[in-house]
């Protein structure tokens, strides 16, 4: 199996109705995942989160207030016979944040932290279901109700 070397960021909002992950869903794909994408040439973690959330998303990214979550690997969410192997970091979303669909992102949406069933107009990809979600869940003080879209 070929590997998928990537950078993603978990980006929680908390408000009154809980936390919520920032997800996104790539043009032509049907799961969501994490935002951030592969490597380019020798780039840092830092590198090329903020040129992937900036393409993306129109965001900027803050390696000094994010914290590693560690390496992760599963299967690709939208790549046949691949495994990716990602980098994560977790940072909180600020006040007034407005992630825009840009590059080849067709969808965005917030998912509930503390809702554990599956939501059949939200497909997540493998990485989030089987490794991250439970992760982040278990570290999250507040619940939301689920909100697709932005």
């Amino acid at each position: 199996m070929s590997r998928i070397r990537v950078a993603a960021l978990a980006l929680v909002r908390e408000d009154r109705d809980g936390a919520a992950l920032l997800v996104v869903r790539k043009r032509g794909s049907t799961r969501f995942m994490l935002p951030g994408g592969k490597f380019e040439g020798d780039e840092s973690d830092a590198a090329c989160l903020a040129r992937e959330l900036r393409e993306e998303l129109g965001l900027t990214f803050d390696p000094q207030t994010a914290v590693g979550l560690g390496r992760f690997e599963a299967e690709a969410a939208n790549e046949p016979d691949h495994v990716v192997e990602a980098v994560v970091y977790r940072q909180a979303a600020p006040p007034g944040l407005n992630p825009v669909c840009g590059a080849e992102i067709e969808e965005i949406g917030w998912l509930a932290l503390d809702d554990t069933a599956d939501d059949p107009a939200m497909p997540l990809a493998p990485l989030l279901t089987q490794q991250l979600l439970p992760r982040l869940r278990a570290t999250s003080p507040t619940s939301r109700s689920p909100s697709p879209g932005v």
